[in-house]
């Protein structure tokens, strides 16, 4: 008799682990996603240069030249300064911007938005594709860039 009541100690004890170690487990999960989804923080907004062609470093301007009428985000550094690229592809005409709307740090990582604008009506009507693209000089951080 003193065997089947240890027993079933033993199932009970066992079963009650078995819940804990799962309730654990659930908890971490949740816990643990909810972390991961958590907004970004900023922690400070990026002092940065647009740079015009002749200012681009030679590799990096061979890179974007390959890149031809594909819209494309390259990063490049010469552990000086941190270079930020982003090309629109072909357009219809000419006489289109670019606008860093955005440029911040994080504890993870970069953030870069811009945004292209359009050209005047009368710009419309010419007819010459053109190519915008950009390039943001900003300082060297060991981050990850992530284009928004």
């Amino acid at each position: 008799m003193e065997r089947k009541s240890r027993k079933n100690r033993i199932r009970t004890v066992g079963k009650r682990l078995a819940a804990a170690l799962i309730g654990s487990v659930v908890l971490l999960l949740i816990t643990g996603c909810s972390m991961m989804s958590g907004e970004r923080v900023k922690l400070r907004d990026l002092e940065f240069t647009v740079l015009g062609e002749e200012k681009i470093p030679e590799e990096l301007l061979t890179i974007m030249k390959e890149k031809g009428a594909e819209s494309f985000q390259l990063i490049y550094s010469d552990n000086e300064y941190l270079y930020i690229s982003i090309g629109y592809g072909e357009q219809s005409t000419g006489g289109y911007s670019i606008a860093v709307e955005e440029l911040y740090l994080t504890d993870n990582a970069i953030y870069v938005r811009t945004s292209l604008l359009g050209p005047d009506t009368d710009l419309r009507s010419n007819g010459t594709p053109s190519y915008p693209c950009i390039v943001i000089k900003t300082e060297y951080l060991d981050k990850t860039v992530i284009f928004e």
